[in-house]
Formats: C-alpha cells, sequence, structure tokens
C-alpha cells in the first residue's frame, strides 16, 4: 500500500473502514478459494476417472470431453458463487459495520450531552460484548462525577449556610457602629472576635475536609504506641472541666500494642470525639478506653450526655448536620468534626462507628490496625 493510499484510508470514516476490511477479508478468502480449486479441482478429477477405469469401465475415449465439461461446470458454479458470495458478504459486512456504528453514535451524543453537563446521562447497554463493558465502563465513571457533582453542590450549599450566619452578626454589629445606635464596648467587640474566630474556624475545618475526601491530606503512617498519646490528652481535657462537671475517667492498660497509624492524625480525631462529649456532658462520666481485638486497637469515647436519638445515628457523619440546631449552632462546633474523624480513621485503614441512648449518653468508638 502506497503511502498516499494509506494516507486516503486514515481519512475513511470509521464505517467505511470497518466495511473494507470486510471486503478485503473477504475478497483474500475468495481468490484463495478459486486459486486452490482451480489447481486441485481438475486433478482430483482425473484422478476419480482413473479410479473408474480401474474398475473395469472404459472411459478412455470420452475422457477428453468428461475433463472439459467438468472444467465448463466449475467455471460457472464459480462464478455464480462468487457473485452470491460476494453480494450475501457485501451485505453483511454493512449491515455489522452499520450496527457498530450505530452504538458508537450512541455513544459520541452520550457524552456530548455529559460534557455539557447533563451528568445523569447514561449510555445503553450493548450486546456486543466489548462495546457492553465500555459502556458499563462509562456509566460507573458517569455515576461516580454524578456523586462528585451533587457532593459539590450540597457542599457549597451547606457552607454558604453555615457561612451566612457569623456574617450576618458582624455586619449587623459593623453597621450599628458605623450609624452610631450602639457605643463602641468590649463586650461588642468580644462578639466580633467570637464570630471571627468562628469564621475562622470553620474555613479551616473545611479545607481540611475537602482535602480529606478529595485524598490529599497527607498522611504518615507508622509503628505507634497511643499510651503516651491518651495520657496526654486526659490531661488536657481534665483541665478544661468545671469541678461541678462530668469525671474524665480512663479504662486502658499501661502497655499498648503498637499500631499503624498517624500520631497527628489520630489526636485530631481523639480531640474531636473528646470536644464534643465535653460540649454535650454537663454531669456524669467522660470515658476513654482502649482494647485489642484480633488485629485491631480499639479506642472509645464513652460518655453519660444527651445521646443521640435513633433516627439521628444515620446521620452523625455527615457534613454540616446537627441534632439541636438551636443549640450547637453557637456552642462553638462548625458541624464537620465528626466528619473529617470518620474520614480520617479510614484514611488509616480504621473504622469509626456510634452507639447513643437519649437521656443516657453517646460511644464513639474506632479501630486502627495493629503493627
Amino acid at each position: 500500500m502506497t503511502k498516499t493510499s494509506w494516507r486516503w484510508t486514515k481519512s475513511l470514516p470509521l464505517a467505511s473502514r470497518l466495511f473494507l476490511s470486510h471486503l478485503v477479508v473477504m475478497i483474500v478468502g475468495l481468490i484463495s478459494l478459486v486459486i486452490i480449486s482451480k489447481v486441485s479441482s481438475p486433478r482430483f478429477f482425473v484422478l476419480h476417472l482413473e479410479r473408474l477405469e480401474s474398475r473395469g469401465l472404459r472411459l478412455i475415449n470420452i475422457r477428453t470431453e468428461l475433463v472439459q465439461g467438468f472444467e465448463i461446470a466449475w467455471q460457472r458454479s464459480t462464478l455464480w458463487s462468487v457473485i452470491v458470495g460476494t453480494t450475501a458478504a457485501g451485505g453483511l459486512s454493512y449491515w455489522v459495520s452499520k450496527r457498530i456504528m450505530q452504538r458508537l453514535t450512541e455513544m459520541e451524543q452520550i457524552t456530548q450531552k455529559f460534557a455539557a453537563g447533563r451528568l445523569e446521562a447514561r449510555l445503553p447497554l450493548s450486546d456486543i460484548p466489548e462495546l457492553n463493558r465500555l459502556g458499563a465502563s462509562f456509566n460507573r465513571m458517569a455515576a461516580s462525577l454524578e456523586g462528585v457533582e451533587a457532593r459539590r453542590r450540597e457542599l457549597i450549599g451547606d457552607m454558604t449556610h453555615e457561612l451566612r450566619t457569623p456574617l450576618t452578626v458582624v455586619r449587623g454589629y459593623l453597621e450599628e457602629l458605623a450609624d452610631g445606635e450602639i457605643e463602641p464596648s468590649p463586650e461588642i467587640y468580644q462578639r466580633l472576635a467570637k464570630e471571627t474566630r468562628r469564621l475562622e474556624r470553620l474555613v479551616n475545618d473545611l479545607q481540611e475536609l475537602s482535602k480529606a475526601e478529595a485524598g490529599y491530606l497527607p498522611i504518615n503512617i507508622q509503628p505507634v504506641n497511643l499510651y503516651p498519646l491518651l495520657e496526654s490528652l486526659v490531661e488536657k481535657f481534665t483541665d478544661q472541666l468545671l469541678e461541678d462537671g462530668p469525671v474524665l475517667r480512663t479504662e486502658f492498660p499501661l502497655q499498648l500494642p503498637l499500631v499503624l497509624a498517624d500520631i497527628d492524625r489520630t489526636e485530631q480525631v481523639l480531640v474531636n470525639l473528646l470536644g464534643n462529649a465535653v460540649r454535650y456532658t454537663t454531669k456524669g462520666t467522660i470515658t476513654i478506653r482502649a482494647w485489642s481485638e484480633a488485629s485491631k486497637l480499639w479506642i472509645e469515647v464513652a460518655d453519660t450526655g444527651i445521646g443521640i436519638a435513633p433516627k439521628d445515628l444515620p446521620n452523625v457523619f455527615e457534613r454540616f448536620w446537627r441534632a439541636d440546631q438551636s443549640r450547637d449552632r453557637y456552642s462553638g462546633g462548625t458541624g464537620i468534626g465528626l466528619t473529617i474523624s470518620r474520614r480520617l480513621v479510614e484514611l488509616q485503614g480504621g473504622q469509626i462507628q456510634v452507639k447513643s441512648e437519649m437521656g443516657i449518653g453517646s460511644k464513639f468508638r474506632f479501630f486502627l490496625p495493629l503493627a
């Protein structure tokens, strides 16, 4: 094939190239059949006549006429076979090419819809195995991207809702100060500083959450002993408890097995869990437990606080979820601490769980793999 013809072939549509490829294969097959039969058929026929003569039949006088008649019959039958075979094979090749191109055209239309933002578009299943696998892979990708887009929109909506409250408070105070409706005072400035700190915490938590969900959060997994960390957290949170508040207790052995974890991320998880326990437990106890089981080290933070209703338990680890909207919005939490904690535990190869009863308390526990 010359370079010009090769370029011309490459410029053809896929349907034409499929059709031509089928025709080339068919023509090569027919030529091979004609050549082989042309060479071998007369010889086999002559051998057959010789076997008949060996049985006593006298064909010597008419052998030439028989061979010529055979060749004429062979040529005519071969001509009709080529015509019928070429027509049938060409029609079949055209149908197969159109059938394949129809599926590919549907895929092109669906992908164009998908590129235009219609993420609900899906490729129809095909009875061609290869195209069916391609369509199934595309549909899985489309479902994943649709989920990502849904979470992105949900996150933007939640973030807008959460930012609106502190911004409204700050703007209200600033407008009143600017109009002279209220006098500047340390109390006003403290309120503004409080809302500003809340905005700062919310932005930092959102940044942390976006990195965790995207898989960009650095995790340094190594064998670590969590006993010093638990001891330091107990000391830190004991100093924060009021005299008439809950009592912080520990139930873990002096020797804990090593776990494969990121010590900083594990501390972040425990700080979130203990912070929630302190925030919602006004009396009773907050208990930190740790025990090993099979190839896991379990850590539990149990409290005797207000608890969580059974219907709300499935939503505990969702972004910006609050069991008590009016109370938690101004209690210092951003509403995504547990979401970040779950993702951090999962990135370390563990899993976090929760059990709770209204008026009795909650138990948050997670495991990390042993080293």
